[in-house]
């Protein structure tokens, strides 16, 4: 990686000497006059470090420290100057300096310093990177996956949840739409607020309306009092609204209106109310087909689908059934009391093997079921649902009498891995043993494909 040093000196002769000196260190470098050049070059960004003259008429080199210091503190600031009394020294490391040289400067002594300076920004950028990455696990971490499609997904929750954008999160029912909405909320600078869910499918037609936007005492029968709507509770924070496909056109009118103007009013009402809400929705529907039927405004569709999130079903990303399977699992084991470790190959063979129709949802069922009906350390076939179980002429591979135990393990991996469409990973997942364990056996058996 190649860093950029800002050089300041109000001496011509100084700072074009070291950003030569510097340049030849292999650093890029950037060139300041004084203190208001210094200011300007680091706010444009891509500056790693700054060194700077103390004394310069204008905006002084001390100026321009406090200015890094407190705006950019990863950036390290070196101090030159060509006085070098005590005072100047105290004064430009309690502001903030990583160190302080006079001049003339000892050439030598300042490459050290500045490739000492560099190491530390380089720790503090790598810490920030992890600590991000940290609590970005935690606040996304009821999505469970490693699949090319989840790491995606995790790559656009990343990109959209610092904004206002709205998100339309689509797929089937059961693939987990309302955890990336959660993933959203939870990254977004509105974390700490309000997080308010609408299932649009569960309320009937007559209620959505009331329930959305809320009502006042008496705007219908059985309304025998002011009521505050979702958009209401959520302002400031996000509202996710689930199944966004099955509301009337009605109400579609009025989201699209508060989704322009960021305004609307109770039913039966007349003052009108102002709300700023990040809207999230979600559907199993392909909308663009029920806007060419009619049943979905177009224009609340552009609005909504600002930014797409297609969350794919499980049996297009089946590297996360070891995961999703682990984890739930673990959670259904704590919750019985159960010692229950893992899968045994036949049942992990199964869960791979099945289409899981009802996706994670369907999943996390059938994990909850065994764990119930399991009696041992290990989860196994008897102990999986009836509909998950494979026939029995998919289940058995045949091994030959006579054969030993190397042949048996080589046809084991052979029917394994063909079964599982040459997938390396999957198939030693499925016979419980390590990837390079897995390679190491492929190789020795000699199951490599030509070519």
């Amino acid at each position: 990686m190649r860093f950029t040093i800002l050089v300041v000196d109000d001496e011509k002769n100084i700072r074009e000497g070291l950003g030569e000196y510097l340049r030849l260190d292999g650093y890029d470098i950037s060139l300041a006059a004084d203190g208001r050049e210094g200011v300007a070059a680091v706010d444009r960004g891509d500056v790693d470090l700054v060194i700077t003259d103390l004394r310069m008429p204008g905006l002084s080199g001390g100026d321009l420290l406090k200015h890094v210091a407190s705006r950019y503190p990863s950036v390290p600031v070196i101090v030159l100057t060509g006085h070098g009394t005590v005072e100047d020294a105290v004064s430009a490391m309690r502001n903030g300096a990583y160190d302080f040289i006079t001049k003339p400067v000892n050439l030598d002594h300042l490459s050290i310093l500045v490739k000492r300076a560099l190491e530390r920004r380089e720790l503090a950028r790598r810490n920030e990177e992890l600590m991000e990455e940290v609590e970005t696990q935690r606040r996304t971490s009821t999505i469970v996956g490693k699949s090319p499609s989840i790491r995606r997904i995790f790559d656009l929750v990343r990109r959209v949840a610092p904004t206002k954008a709205s998100v339309l999160i689509t797929g089937e029912s059961g693939v987990g739409k309302e955890l990336v909405a959660d993933a959203i909320h939870n990254l977004s600078p509105r974390s700490d607020k309000p997080f308010i869910k609408v299932h649009c499918a569960a309320l009937a037609e007559s209620l959505l309306e009331s329930e959305l936007f809320g009502h006042e005492k008496g705007s219908f029968t059985g309304a025998q009092a002011r009521k505050k709507g979702r958009f209401e509770l959520a302002n400031e924070g996000t509202l996710f609204l689930d199944e966004i496909g099955e509301i009337n056109q009605n109400v579609q009118i009025k989201i699209l209106r508060v989704l322009q103007d960021k305004r609307f009013e109770r039913v039966g009402g007349e003052s009108t109310i102002e709300t700023d809400v990040r809207v999230v929705a979600a559907t199993n529907k392909d909308l663009k087909e029920e806007i060419a039927s009619g049943a979905f405004r177009e224009d609340l569709y552009y609005r909504l689908n600002v930014v797409n999130i297609h969350v794919p079903p499980l049996r297009e990303r089946k590297d996360d059934i070891p995961l999703l399977a682990g984890a739930f699992l673990k959670e259904f084991a704590d919750d019985n009391g159960k010692p229950i470790e893992g899968f045994d190959p036949k049942a992990r063979a199964a869960l791979f093997a099945y289409s899981w129709p009802g996706n994670v949802r369907e999943l996390r069922n059938c994990i909850e079921s065994a764990v119930v009906m399991a009696s041992g350390g290990l989860v196994t076939m008897d102990d999986l649902p009836p509909s998950v179980r494979p026939g029995e002429e998919e289940s058995v591979i045949r091994v030959p009498p006579g054969s030993s135990l190397a042949d048996a393990e080589r046809i084991l991996i052979r029917e394994t891995l063909a079964a599982q469409g040459g997938n390396k990973s999957r198939t030693a997942e499925i016979l419980g043993i390590g990837r390079k364990t897995l390679y190491q056996k492929i190789q020795d058996y000699g199951l490599e494909p030509a070519g």
